[in-house]
């Protein structure tokens, strides 16, 4: 079956960086576009960032444009997501997302890592 393990959260200050990595199994890494959600307390999943199956093409909420990368290692199964100058509303559980590339809905989770960062 298809899984997502998501790794690379912390408590961070305001201004730095992280990298959270999302390793997939149980599906064709290299046709599946990627993405990454999150969810703030008491607010609903958002959407952060998405890929291509290629890595070569992606797009990112407004929020995020010109601090946050997604990129992806298709011989490694995995795709990454650079943070950097993380504000505290950046604070929230990250999940990594998968579908097939027929589909236009994500179809697969991880189980979500928590990142949080203080003002």
């Amino acid at each position: 079956q298809v899984q997502l393990v998501e790794s690379g959260g912390g408590l961070v200050q305001a201004g730095d960086s992280l990298r959270l990595s999302c390793a997939a199994s149980g599906l064709t890494f290299s046709s599946s576009p990627m993405g990454w959600f999150r969810q703030a307390p008491g607010k609903e999943r958002e959407f952060v960032a998405g890929s291509n199956r290629s890595g070569g093409s992606a797009s990112y909420a407004d929020s995020v444009k010109a601090r946050f990368t997604i990129s992806r290692d298709n011989a490694k199964n995995t795709v990454y997501l650079q943070m950097d100058s993380l504000k505290p509303e950046d604070t929230a559980i990250y999940y990594c997302a998968a579908r097939r590339a027929w589909q236009v809905v994500y179809t697969y989770w991880g189980q979500g890592t928590q990142v949080t960062v203080s003002s």
